[in-house]
């Protein structure tokens, strides 16, 4: 059984509060136009002191801080804005869940990442976070990551409407309580394949997203196959929720894979314009396989995130989801080349 939800999780950037960043809205504001500029925003608060922030956005106040955020953050402190890199990389525990959590934890940070995405992992549920999981138990997940130097920068929940609308508001609710557990502002769904409880998801996501602006957390549906398999699809889903703060986090490698390789996601991202928030950096090899080596497949990922970029999406979390399966040794250089990869492929550092 699920314990009792805690009033704040012991954190001071958690804590929602009137006062707390993620009250302030300034985490996670989603404006989809200017959508690069918030995460650039959400990421240079990590580079001030806890301290300092709070100072600054007392003495701006919240709402000028929201009128103008970038400006505001870069007037406070400019130097360390500028700092900041543009795109966050880093690796999903799906990628060593062969493993157990702490071993992959150690892989993710020894091949060189900062940022962590919570996913899988060797254990009987498979998805790590759940409704149902335990706040003890979310609270070690983070823990954990944090004692080994990595930010939380996704959380891929799980919940389920088929009793009610209601149980699954509450369920999404407890999602959104976990991802602030985490201090990350990225809560990733994968939609539903059942047409029967399509309309009831959204709805459930709708009826959400409020609570989660208000704790600084952003929402988004992934290629996912069934309804929600190609960009278009995303979309009809993004626009029927209607919120700000409910986005599309981009998996090239699920739109050649729920496409059997028909549909090359270069070509897809042209639909999705205005949507995306964040990527799973996947890779494909017919006649069905994901777990691929990043480079090693057919997606093209240059000319994808091309696409992406001309679409709105300049700035972001680039989370690497999956790899060739093997020993611990080569799936660990395997992520150590994906972030090579990554580094060339944005220009910069991890």
């Amino acid at each position: 059984m699920r314990g009792a939800r805690p009033q704040s999780v012991g954190r001071d950037a958690c804590r929602t509060g009137p006062n707390s960043v993620l009250a302030t809205g300034l985490v996670w504001s989603w404006n989809k136009a200017t959508i690069g500029v918030r995460y650039e925003l959400m990421n240079t608060a990590d580079l001030l002191s806890r301290r300092s922030f709070l100072s600054t956005t007392t003495k701006l106040g919240a709402a000028s801080l929201l009128a103008s955020p970038l400006e505001s953050l870069l007037a406070a402190d400019p130097a360390s804005a500028l700092l900041q890199p543009a795109w966050q990389l880093g690796c999903y525990t799906r990628v060593f869940d062969q493993f157990d959590y702490a071993i992959a934890l150690d892989a993710i940070a020894e091949a060189g990442f900062k940022y962590v995405g919570l996913l899988t992992t060797n254990t009987k549920q498979w998805v790590m976070v759940r409704a149902g999981t335990p706040v003890e138990e979310v609270q070690a997940m983070h823990r954990l990551a944090r004692q080994r130097g990595l930010k939380v920068l996704s959380v891929y929940g799980d919940f389920s409407v088929n009793d009610s609308v209601e149980a699954g508001i509450r369920g999404l609710k407890q999602l959104i309580d976990d991802t602030v557990i985490c201090e990350c502002a990225n809560l990733m769904l994968g939609g539903t394949s059942d047409e029967k409880l399509y309309q009831n998801y959204y709805k459930t996501i709708a009826e959400c997203c409020d609570y989660a602006a208000a704790k600084g957390v952003g929402l988004s549906i992934k290629p996912h196959g069934g309804q929600n398999a190609t960009g278009p699809q995303c979309r009809k889903a993004v626009e029927l929720v209607g919120k700000k703060n409910f986005g599309l986090w981009y998996d090239p490698g699920n739109i050649f894979y729920y496409s059997d390789g028909k549909l090359d996601p270069v070509e897809d991202a042209a639909t999705v314009d205005g949507l995306v928030v964040g990527m799973s950096v996947k890779d494909y090899l017919p006649p069905k396989e994901v777990l691929v080596n990043i480079g090693s497949g057919k997606v093209n990922f240059p000319s994808v995130l091309a696409r992406l970029k001309k679409g709105g999406f300049t700035h972001g979390p680039l989370i690497v989801e999956c790899l060739a399966r093997g020993p611990l040794e080569s799936v660990r250089a395997a992520a150590t080349k994906a972030r090579q990869f990554l580094e060339q492929l944005t220009g910069q550092k991890a």
